[in-house]
C-alpha cells in the first residue's frame, strides 16, 4: 500500500474507533461496510445508480456485500471488505496494519476477503491472515507455494472452514520435495476430509501436486456439487487418476477442461473420451496444450471431440501431430459451429530436424489446412503454429482471456 494511502486508511481508522467507542450510536449511523478492494472506473456511477443497465457484472459484484459477513447481536458489526494478494515474504504494511485493528476490534468489525492469494508469504503471515479474516467471506483461494508438508496441513484445517468457497487453486513451485508414501497418505487423508465440506466449489486448478498423483479418486468423490472448471495441469495425472475422472457425478456437468503440460503420451486416453462424451452438452472451453498427444492418441478422443457442440474454445497447440491427422481433426472441429477460437499445431511435415517450424514449408499447409476447415465452416480465430506468433511475438497462454495475434493465410 502507498503512504498517502497508508496514511488515509490510517485517519479512517482513527474515526471508526471514535464512533465504536460510543456506548450509543447516534440515529444517523449508517455504516455498515468499508470496502477497500480494487474497483473499476464505472465504480462510483454504478454506486449512485446511474448506469443499472451498462454497468459490468464484476463491479456491481463490488456493491452487494452485506450479506457476505455475519450479523450477530442487536449492532451489526462493521465488515471490512479487502482483496488479500501475498507477493512479498513479509506483510504489505497496510494489510498488517488492519489486520492487527480487526482483531483488536474483534466482534465489532470483521474482516472480509472475497479473494485470498499466497504467492511467496511464510506460512506464520499466512496464518495470521487466516486467523483474522472471516473464512466464510472467502470465495477465492490461491496458493502458489503449497511445496511443504507442514504448510499444506497447516493450510487444510483452514481451508475447511471456507465454507463459501468457490474456487481452489493449488500449485507446487518446488520441483524438488517428494512427499514419503506415509506423508502422501496424510495430506491427501486431510485435503479428502476438507472436500466434504466444500459444498460450493465450482472451479478447481491442480497445478504440478506431487502429492496429488495416484490420489486423484479420492478427492473427487468427496465433492458434493458440480465442477464447472476443472484444471489438472504440469504432469498432475497418473493413469489412475485419468480413470476416475469420467465416473464421477461431480465432473458431469463441467464447462472448462485443461489437462495442458501433462504426458498424456504415456496414459491410454480411453478415459478421456468417456469424460468428453459425458460432458459433451456442457463443455465450452478445453485445453489440451503441449500434453504428448500424437496422432494415435488423438484418434482415441476425435468422435467424443466432435459431439461437443457447445465448444466455443479449443486449444491444442504444442502437441506432436502429422499432415493427415490435423485434416482429421479439423473436419472433426469443422463441426462445431460455435468455436470462436482455435489453437494447432504445426504439422510435423514443417519441422525441421530440431523441431522448429521452417515458416516456407507451413505456409502452403496451413492454407491446405484453412481449406479443408472452410468447406464446412467460416473459422473465427485460429492458429497454426508454434507457441509464438511470427506477428507479433505474443503467445498463447492458459488464460481464457487470449489477446495475441491470431495471423492467418489468404483466403
Amino acid at each position: 500500500m502507498k503512504t498517502p494511502d497508508l496514511e488515509i486508511l490510517h485517519y479512517v481508522v482513527d474515526g471508526i474507533d471514535c464512533l465504536l467507542a460510543q456506548k450509543v450510536r447516534p440515529r444517523r449511523w449508517k455504516l455498515q461496510v468499508l470496502d477497500l478492494r480494487d474497483v473499476d472506473e464505472n465504480f462510483w456511477t454504478i454506486w449512485s445508480g446511474a448506469m443499472p443497465l451498462s454497468c459490468s457484472s464484476k463491479a456491481m459484484s463490488k456493491t452487494q456485500t452485506v450479506e457476505d459477513c455475519p450479523r450477530t447481536g442487536e449492532k451489526q458489526p462493521l465488515k471490512v471488505f479487502m482483496d488479500v494478494c501475498f507477493k512479498e515474504k513479509s506483510l504489505d504494511e497496510g494489510l498488517s496494519f488492519l489486520s492487527g485493528w480487526v482483531q483488536h476490534r474483534r466482534g465489532s468489525v470483521y474482516l472480509c476477503c472475497t479473494k485470498v492469494v499466497n504467492y511467496s508469504t511464510c506460512i506464520l503471515n499466512f496464518r495470521n491472515i487466516l486467523e483474522t479474516v472471516y473464512p466464510d467471506s472467502i470465495q477465492v483461494l490461491e496458493i502458489w507455494n503449497m511445496y511443504w508438508s507442514c504448510i499444506i496441513v497447516e493450510f487444510s484445517r483452514y481451508l475447511g472452514q471456507m465454507r463459501n468457497l468457490r474456487k481452489l487453486f493449488l500449485s507446487d513451485s518446488c520441483l524438488y520435495y517428494l512427499p514419503s508414501p506415509d506423508s502422501k497418505e496424510q495430506l491427501v487423508a486431510a485435503f479428502s476430509s476438507v472436500f466434504r465440506r466444500l459444498d460450493y466449489l465450482q472451479t478447481l486448478y491442480i497445478r504440478r501436486i506431487c502429492f496429488f498423483k495416484g490420489y486423484l479418486d479420492r478427492l473427487i468423490r468427496c465433492l458434493k456439487s458440480p465442477l464447472e472448471t476443472l484444471a489438472l495441469t504440469y504432469g498432475s495425472l497418473e493413469e489412475e487418476d485419468l480413470k476416475c475422472l469420467p465416473r464421477y457425478p461431480s465432473l458431469s456437468q463441467l464447462k472448462q477442461l485443461n489437462l495442458s503440460h501433462g504426458v498424456l503420451r504415456f496414459l491410454c486416453l480411453e478415459p478421456l473420451r468417456a469424460l468428453l462424451e459425458k460432458v459433451a452438452a456442457t463443455l465450452q472451453t478445453l485445453f489440451l496444450v503441449d500434453c504428448g498427444i500424437g496422432n494415435s492418441k488423438l484418434r482415441v478422443i476425435l468422435p467424443a471431440l466432435s459431439r461437443c457442440s457447445n465448444l466455443t474454445t479449443f486449444c491444442f497447440h504444442g502437441n506432436d501431430t502429422s499432415m493427415d491427422t490435423l485434416k482429421d481433426l479439423l473436419r472433426h472441429t469443422g463441426r462445431l459451429s460455435k468455436l470462436s477460437l482455435e489453437t494447432y499445431p504445426a504439422p510435423r511435415e514443417s519441422l525441421d530436424n530440431r523441431g522448429r517450424v521452417v515458416w516456407e514449408l507451413l505456409s502452403p499447409l496451413q492454407a491446405e489446412l484453412m481449406r479443408i476447415l472452410r468447406e464446412v465452416r467460416q473459422p473465427n480465430r485460429i492458429f497454426f503454429g508454434p507457441v509464438s506468433c511470427p506477428c507479433c511475438g505474443t503467445s498463447p497462454t492458459e488464460q481464457l482471456e487470449l489477446s495475441f495475434c491470431f495471423w492467418r493465410s489468404p483466403a
